[in-house]
């Protein structure tokens, strides 16, 4: 028991990542029923979409559940009222100024927790009012920040900064990522990419199966110019690669990019001209499998590294 446990009424610290079209009703009650919190990934939803998967996320988990609200949304206001009509517990709140909606949110008996990619908005998040922050490394798939901080500098930059407590999120998908985050000084963590590949995802199997199929260096972030993002490289990602090459403009950009390719990509399968978002660490993760399988695992690997330290101090003698 830790204050993300606590906060966020869980077994374990482990969040599932609120990813669009994967993070539907199917993946967040699995995460909530296997003892960590799933999240309704809203971004890609209209609001009669959301409420649907609210009420069935409801039906099959007694357990907390979250809802992720990015604050770019037009319907925005839509969502919230949704959230507090049906009295979801969670919030995980990102891109976007958290001053915004926190306070109304927290009047009303609920937990924010505020995605950040630096120190800077780590401490804007915290003066807001938050009850923890998420702090995501540039590893992290989907959209992220534009300093490119790792994981491993960003967690213990914030946690000793910060009196809420830090979730760890980018680079994370097993029990020794877990401890790693930990000893760094988060008191959780977020997975995303872990759960993109498992039987509960609203993705495309095409999709969970190029995950999978991933290496070591098949992502790469881009896009700064507009809003960054983590792609896995397919032809749409060497046309975007072509129009730099070229120094197209920001509108040229925003021609190419057009409407919907995230969810062509993730959602529909097109594996040729969707955008393939997902994080580096792809590259370690091996099958597709149900959540609870993945939770199991990642607790085991995580108490098993652990004890491992704990019993071999001779390794770590100087």
């Amino acid at each position: 028991m830790n204050r993300v446990t606590e906060l966020l009424k869980i077994k374990y610290p482990i969040i599932q990542g609120g990813m669009i079209w994967a993070s539907g009703w199917e993946l967040a009650s699995a995460v909530s029923n296997a003892g960590g919190l799933g999240i309704i990934g809203s971004g890609s939803m209209y609001p009669d979409v959301l409420k649907t998967h609210i009420e069935k996320c409801e039906l099959a988990t007694d357990m907390p559940f979250a809802v992720n609200l990015p604050m770019i949304y037009p319907d925005i206001e839509k969502h919230i009222d949704t959230i507090v009509k049906f009295g979801v517990q969670v919030v995980f709140t990102s891109a976007g100024n958290p001053k915004t909606y926190t306070k109304y949110l927290k009047e009303r008996g609920i937990t924010v927790v505020h995605v950040v990619s630096s120190l800077k908005f780590a401490k804007k998040a915290e003066e807001a009012g938050v009850d923890a922050v998420v702090v995501e490394g540039f590893e992290a798939g989907g959209h992220n920040g534009r300093d490119e901080t790792t994981t491993m500098v960003l967690v213990p930059t914030v946690a000793r900064e910060l009196s809420i407590p830090v979730i760890a999120a980018g680079g994370i998908a097993s029990g020794k990522g877990m401890l790693a985050a930990m000893a760094l000084g988060a008191e959780g963590v977020q997975m995303g990419s872990r759960f993109v590949a498992s039987t509960e995802a609203s993705s495309h199997d095409l999709f969970k199966n190029e995950v999978v199929k991933a290496k070591e260096g098949d992502t790469q972030l881009t896009l700064k110019e507009l809003t960054p993002v983590r792609l896995i490289k397919n032809e749409f990602f060497n046309k975007v690669e072509e129009a730099y090459e070229k120094c197209q403009s920001i509108d040229e950009l925003k021609v190419l990019l057009g409407r919907g390719r995230a969810k062509k990509g993730m959602f529909e399968g097109d594996l040729i001209e969707g955008e393939l978002e997902i994080g580096q660490v792809s590259s370690i993760i091996d099958d597709v499998k149900p959540v609870a399988e993945i939770i199991e695992e990642v607790v085991r690997e995580y108490i098993e590294a652990k004890e491992l330290i704990l019993n071999s101090n001779s390794k770590f003698t100087f």
